[in-house]
């Protein structure tokens, strides 16, 4: 990729940041003191969801970064640099929450060009309300590429989510063409380095605003109960090096002992299918929903986690029926992940890193950022940063097995058999 500093900056930066007396928020504070939370001051209801996680996550709520955006899911590079971009970064310099140095040259999309050393964001948090996607711009591609660019011309692109782009806040000059390598993908110990160069980022937001609500409400449901159901995989997909991914999340779920069905046909799972609380779901490649989780009173259980890899699932999540992510997030999907655009496959979300992460105990924030490839692309993640699916070990849910249902127990005591039965 691109290099993000150029030449008469560097003679300046040792200058410049010996000068800056910035005072940044602690770092060591709590995750939850460290959310930030964007919303769309024009959208009540963006506002109000912003309040509700902050209430429910103890959040404070001046972490709040309200500002009046457009009402549309897709937007220019003109007004995201103009109501989201330099806005947001004046808010972040405000607030104390990033060190940075503004200086006087901006880049052909019109953003100021910052310098950080650190910053003291934990996740931002981006609410429904908030625009989705930045359409292509042609007169902003780069004129000159480099060697790994110009063997890629259909990378050659200026079309990303908002919140890749977001995550990108931190660094100097950001791209306008392509994506930056992610310094967390795969990084199972990020350093303080590797935290100060990116943002993480999340988003609250579904076909209808209760559904943004829920994705708070279940995953703190699950957090206290811990994971309870069936994971279903969907390995029969186009490609190999994708049905290896999910391969692969097969023996970690294996491993973690859940009742798994697996399915390998060239297909998504049939329509008759009988889904057992579906806590997991992994799997591809169809371009919209199907099968069983079409059925009317489909619904997944509080704190489930959904990924249907396919290359425009998140075109749009104002739909409960066009693509995926949408559409899970409608059926009660806790957490899931999608693209705006065309991504290309080695440059989508990893179920199996992914998978890995949250059975360390990570929050999904932490494991949806090590399991992104790229940043400043086409991805998103829906859900609670914070939420942590295996808060709970099967060991303290089998200590607590009057509380819960019958159902719950059964699956439960499959999953403690399952265990015991491991070589």
């Amino acid at each position: 990729m691109r290099a993000f500093l150029f030449t008469g900056l560097l003679l300046l930066v040792g200058l410049y940041l010996s000068a800056a007396t910035v005072s940044l928020r602690d770092v060591a504070l709590p995750e939850a003191q460290r959310v930030l939370i964007l919303a769309n001051s024009n959208e009540p209801e963006s506002l109000a969801l912003a309040r509700h996680y902050c209430q429910r996550r103890a959040i404070p709520l001046s972490n709040i970064v309200a500002l009046p955006m457009p009402p549309t899911e897709t937007i220019s590079w003109a007004e995201f640099t103009q109501s989201i971009w330099e806005p947001l970064a004046l808010a972040l310099e405000a607030g104390g929450w990033i060190d940075w140095v503004n200086f006087t040259q901006k880049d052909r999309a019109g953003r100021l060009l910052r310098l950080s050393n650190h910053h003291a964001v934990s996740y931002l948090v981006i609410c429904r309300g908030v625009p989705l996607r930045i359409a292509h711009d042609e007169a902003l591609k780069d004129k000159t590429v480099d060697q790994a660019l110009a063997r890629t011309p259909q990378i050659q692109i200026t079309n990303a989510s908002v919140d890749s782009e977001l995550a990108l806040m931190p660094q100097l000059r950001p791209p306008l063409t392509a994506y930056v390598p992610n310094p967390f993908f795969a990084n199972q110990a990020p350093t303080r380095a590797d935290l100060d160069a990116v943002f993480r980022v999340s988003r609250l937001d579904g076909p209808t605003q209760a559904d943004a609500l829920n994705l708070v409400d279940r995953a703190l449901y699950a957090e206290a109960r811990g994971l309870i159901g069936t994971a279903y995989v969907d390995i029969g997909g186009l490609y190999p090096d994708g049905d290896r991914w999910f391969e692969q999340t097969v023996q970690l779920l294996r491993g973690a002992a859940f009742e798994l069905v697996e399915d390998r046909a060239p297909t998504t799972f049939p329509a008759e299918t009988v889904l057992s609380s579906p806590i997991l779901y992994l799997g591809w490649y169809s371009w919209n929903m199907d099968g069983p989780f079409t059925a009317p009173d489909f619904r997944f259980p509080p704190g489930a986690i959904a990924y249907h890899l396919h290359s425009f699932s998140a075109s749009t999540l104002r739909s409960a029926t066009q693509g995926w992510t949408g559409p899970l997030v409608a059926r009660g999907a806790t957490v899931t992940f999608g693209n705006v655009y065309e991504p290309y496959l080695a440059l989508t979300l990893r179920p199996d890193i992914f998978m890995r992460a949250l059975l360390r105990g990570w929050p999904v924030g932490a494991a949806g950022a090590c399991a992104q490839p790229a940043l400043g692309w086409q991805g998103i993640m829906v859900g609670d940063p914070l939420y942590r699916p295996f808060a709970v070990s099967l060991e303290e849910q089998s200590r607590r097995l009057p509380s819960y249902t019958q159902q719950e127990q059964a699956h439960i005591l499959a999953r403690r058999d399952l265990q015991l039965k491991r070589p």
